[in-house]
Parts: C-alpha cells; sequence; structure tokens
C-alpha cells in the first residue's frame, strides 16, 4: 500500500466502522460502491468531499444482487488500488466487510420496493432489487450519513433506493448524479472491462440510439412507440448488439407511456457478447 492510500482508513467489520465513524466530523457524505472504482465512482466522491465534512465509501461485492453464481465470480476486484483512488479522492473512512459482516449468521430480511422495483431490469433480473435494497437498506444503517451519492446511469436503481429510504424512515437523503461518459459516448461502468476491442469499438452505439430519440423528441415527436422504433432501429444497425428491451417511461413511476411528455425516461439493456450494459437518457 502506498502513502497516499495509508492516508485512508480500511475497516472490516461494523465494530471498527461505528468506533470510526464516532471521531469524524460531520455531514457525513456516503458513496456505497462494490469496488473496481473508476472515473464515475470519483465524481461522487468529489461531489461528497464538496458538500460534507467527510467522506465514507464502501467496498463491497453484494451477492444477493446477482442472479448467476458466475457474475458474481466474474465480477471485478481489486481492493488495493481501490484503496488508493478513494485516498486520491480525500475519503477519510471505507467499509470493506466480509460477506459475513454484512449478512451474520442467521439473517433472514429481505427488502422489497413495490411497484417502482417491477419493470425493466426488476423484470430482466428477477431478485435483483431486492438484493439492492437491502444491502443498501444495511449500510444505511450502518453509516448513517448525511447523504449517499449514487450515478443516474444506474436510474431504475436510483428510484428503488429513494423509496426504500423513504418507506423505512432512513434520513440520510439519496443524491443522484449524472452519468460519467467516455468520450465516444459510453457509460462508465466496471463492466465495461469485460468487452472485448471489438465489442468496445460496437458499444458506442448504445448511447446514440438514445441521443437520436432524445434529439428527435426535441424536434417534436411525441410518439413512444416511434421513439422506440428509432432506438430498436439504431441498436439493429450494430452486428454486435443484441437489445433485451428499449423502453420509454414515465420517469417517476418507469410505467411505459403512449405519448410523451416531460419528465420521461428512455433506456435500454444491450448484450455484447456475456456482458450487459444499461443506459438512459431522460427527457426533461
Amino acid at each position: 500500500m502506498t502513502d497516499i492510500a495509508r492516508s485512508t482508513r480500511v475497516v472490516r467489520t461494523r465494530a471498527e466502522l461505528r468506533e470510526a465513524l464516532g471521531g469524524l466530523p460531520r455531514p457525513i457524505g456516503f458513496v456505497p460502491t462494490m469496488g473496481w472504482l473508476h472515473v464515475g465512482h470519483r465524481s461522487l466522491m468529489q461531489r461528497a468531499r464538496a458538500e460534507d465534512a467527510t467522506t465514507v465509501v464502501s467496498i463491497f461485492v453484494n451477492p444477493r444482487q446477482f442472479g448467476a453464481p458466475s457474475d458474481l465470480e466474474q465480477y471485478p476486484r481489486a481492493e488495493a488500488r481501490d484503496v488508493e483512488i478513494c485516498a486520491e479522492e480525500g475519503v477519510a473512512l471505507v467499509f470493506a466487510p466480509a460477506v459475513e459482516e454484512v449478512y451474520p449468521p442467521g439473517f433472514d430480511t429481505t427488502v422489497s420496493v413495490g411497484a417502482v422495483a417491477r419493470p425493466l431490469e426488476g423484470a430482466a433480473r428477477p431478485g435483483h432489487f431486492e438484493g439492492v435494497a437491502t444491502v443498501v437498506a444495511v449500510l444505511f444503517n450502518l453509516v448513517g450519513a448525511e447523504r449517499a451519492y449514487f450515478g443516474r446511469k444506474d436510474y431504475q436503481q436510483l428510484l428503488v433506493i429513494r423509496q426504500m429510504a423513504r418507506d423505512l424512515a432512513i434520513a440520510t437523503e439519496v443524491v443522484g448524479l449524472p452519468t460519467v461518459r467516455a468520450p465516444d459516448g459510453l457509460a462508465v461502468s466496471s463492466r465495461n472491462v469485460h468487452l472485448s476491442p471489438a465489442e468496445r469499438v460496437a458499444a458506442p452505439v448504445v448511447h446514440r440510439a438514445l441521443a437520436g430519440a432524445v434529439a428527435a423528441w426535441q424536434r417534436g415527436e411525441r410518439s413512444a412507440d416511434a421513439l422506440r422504433r428509432m432506438m430498436s432501429d439504431a441498436l439493429a444497425g450494430e452486428p454486435l448488439a443484441n437489445p433485451e428491451y428499449v423502453s420509454v417511461a414515465d420517469a417517476r413511476t418507469l410505467r411505459e407511456l403512449e405519448v410523451v411528455e416531460a419528465p420521461a425516461l428512455l433506456s435500454t439493456a444491450v448484450r455484447f457478447g456475456s456482458t450487459r450494459l444499461i443506459d438512459n437518457e431522460p427527457l426533461e
């Protein structure tokens, strides 16, 4: 570990976390992550540094939000590198627990959020949002931060977490920040590391499809079916892209629309080989 990484304290148990939090100035800004940190995570840490006295990051690959065991096994991990990134961004504390520390023996509770968790990713990945809501509820209660920061690339996740925090009377404010993109438009994601060179060249078609529909809406197109067709046609033009869904939905409820008025959300999930990418653009 380098000298800069030593400036960030790493704790691994609930007891260590409680002890460390007791000596930190408030307010606390919290950035929950599954590690393999990238520029998108940095943007969340930077916002927390700007708004809060202390920044706390969690690094925990949550087994409850993966459908297939192989997906969990293949998720990239590099804790030493991640801690160094946290130190570079002025993070005071990293919570990097083992699975048994988050879900102790006998843990038997699942947090299930309602209607907003059912379509789109909820339909495509059964059980995923139960896993997300459960781990975030645990982490929110352990850290007790004033604010927590999430990227809008995972827009539905952001809605699910806000609903969960509101319904369970968790005081942490859930802050959503804009999607960070590569120069060619591809949304930054930990999963991008799994793209082959050819797939990486092809992957920006996802954002081009969304951007084309945004432009059509800005020109006056209000038919949701027409916007869905535009996105589908753009994706069909890339042989390596295999769309799972294209959506034009109400931005608050994620119910599919017939006529599009703001606020609405364009979103899609597309596979490139074994790598599944999601992206979205708001209509505001």
